[in-house]
This record gives C-alpha cells, structure tokens and sequence, in this order.
C-alpha cells in the first residue's frame, strides 16, 4: 500500500515538468487572440484592431492553404499506416529469430535511426539522393535516371514519408516484440506438437496475441494525422516542391514569420489545434470503446 508521504513526493517531482508545461505551452496559447485580430507588431496585443474570423474565413478562400491540408493528411496518414505495419511485421520477424545476441544486434541497428535528428539525416539524404549521389548512380547502372528525388513533386512526398518510415518503425517494434513475450509460451509448444509450421504459429497465435495492441497503437494515433512531421520536411523541401510537400507546419512557418503575416499563421495554427483537440477525443474515444484503454 502507497503511504501518503511517498504519494506526496511523487506530486512534488511532477509539479516541476507540470509548471513547464504550463508556461511553454498553455501561456502562448494566450496569444492566439491574434488570430482575430489584425495585428501590428507595433500596436501590439492590446491595441490591434479585431476582425472577427475574418483571418480563419480568409484561410479557407485560399486554395494553397486548402492544398497544405490535403498534404499534411496524405503524408501523415500514410506514414501511420506504413510504420505500423512494418513495425508489426519487423516484430514478427524478428521473434523468429532464434539467437538472441542476433536477434538483439539486428534490433539494435534498425532502433538506432530513431535517435538521430533530422537535420543530420536530412544532410544524409541529400547526399545519396542527389542527382550524382548515390541512388541515382545505382539506377545508371540499369538505364534508369537520373531522378531528382527532391525536386519533383510527384516524387518528394513518397521521399518524405519512405524516409520517416526506416526511421521510426524499429522503435515502434519495441512495441510489438513487448506484446510478444507476454504470449503463453505453452501455446507455440502445443501447436508445435501439432505439426504446425514457423508460419502457422504466426498467423494463429502470435497476431491474434498481440491484436489488442495493435488496435491501441493504430486508434492512439488518430491524433497525430496532422502531425506530417515539421523538422524532416523543413529540412528537406524546397520551393520547388512547395505543392506537395508543404504542411500545415511549415505553411504557418512561411507566412507567419517569414512573411510577416502573423494573424493569418496563427489563424492556420489555430485551426490545427482544434481539428487535432477533436481527433485526440476521437482517439481515446476509440481506443476506449476498441481496445478497453483508459487514461482516466
């Protein structure tokens, strides 16, 4: 039983990540005001005119702002559904492996790109990817190129979300290959005594093991379909590319603060912020009603 002193020092080493939070991210909500207002940095807050929803009504008559959503929820949705798969078959594959000192090594190396920051990776990329770099040098090799990957519009989302994929889908496996050990190991003993296959015990005992977990993962991330990921694609974009590669992030980066249009950035930031409000809801509701995961 947890005594009331230990409960109460618990809350007091919360309480310095709380007031973090608290002033980095509710405070400038504060200034979201602007995005009813015309704003002059001058005039500030206080002395700006009001326009109503002027600013969020503008936003929707332009038709780059439109195609920025279209982008964000492509690229976002795909990357959710692309990682998750790989990471559940990455998961399946790799408890296969018999040898744990290679099962942990292969584990190691495909996590490992995790911990890297875009800006380097992003300094990788435009490496191989260039049109003399290295891909294009393999594709010369069969009549094929050269392609400039992050030029063409057509081709810079696929880069986007392929490259976020090798990423991040060996640390989401983390996810899965825990799942897996929680599985009854009696199970795959007995199927085995019934002549059951590698392939077999995969299909009917560990998915259907690890199904739960993978119905929480996919419903928790609802909420991050505008999410496109900010730090790779400002790394990586060009003007150029601005059609299919500009998200909602980098849009309100664009105009907002190297442009100058301040109310019209925050209303685009506002508007993200409520649609992404309502898909958390919709994601713990659904997590609730599939998965039977409360926070609360």
């Amino acid at each position: 039983m947890v005594k009331d002193s230990d409960r109460r020092a618990s809350y007091w080493m919360i309480l310095p990540g709380l007031l973090l939070l608290f002033a980095f991210t509710f405070v400038p909500l504060i200034y979201s005001v602007i995005a009813f207002q015309k704003f002059n940095p001058a005039l500030g807050v206080s002395g700006s005119p009001w326009v109503g929803l002027d600013n969020i009504l503008y936003m929707f008559s332009l038709r780059d702002a439109r195609q920025v959503v279209f982008n964000t929820v492509f690229i976002a949705t795909l990357k959710i559904v692309i990682i998750l798969v790989a990471a559940v078959t990455f998961a399946l594959l790799l408890n296969e492996v018999r040898f744990l000192r290679i099962q942990r090594s292969i584990q190691t190396m495909v996590y490992l790109p995790h911990f890297l920051s875009w800006v380097i990776l992003a300094g990788i990329l435009r490496t191989i990817l260039a049109r003399d770099g290295m891909l294009n040098d393999f594709l010369g090799v069969f009549g094929i190129g050269p392609v400039y990957f992050l030029g063409q519009p057509n081709v810079f989302p696929w880069v986007v979300i392929f490259s976020d994929v090798w990423k991040e889908f060996g640390f989401e496996a983390i996810v899965y290959l825990a799942a897996l050990t929680a599985i009854d190991p009696t199970l795959y003993e007995v199927a085995e005594l019934d002549g059951a296959t590698r392939f077999q015990k995969m299909w009917y005992i560990s998915i259907p093991g690890i199904a739960p977990v993978i119905v929480l993962v996919g419903c928790l991330s609802i909420g991050n379909v505008l999410n496109a990921g900010f730090d790779q694609i400002f790394n990586l974009y060009s003007p150029i590319v601005y059609s299919t590669g500009d998200i909602i992030d980098t849009y309100v980066y664009r105009i907002g603060l190297t442009q100058g249009q301040y109310s019209l950035g925050t209303a685009v930031g506002v508007f993200k912020t409520v649609v992404a409000l309502i898909l958390i809801g919709v994601s713990y509701w659904a997590a609730d009603r599939f998965a039977d995961y409360r926070i609360f």
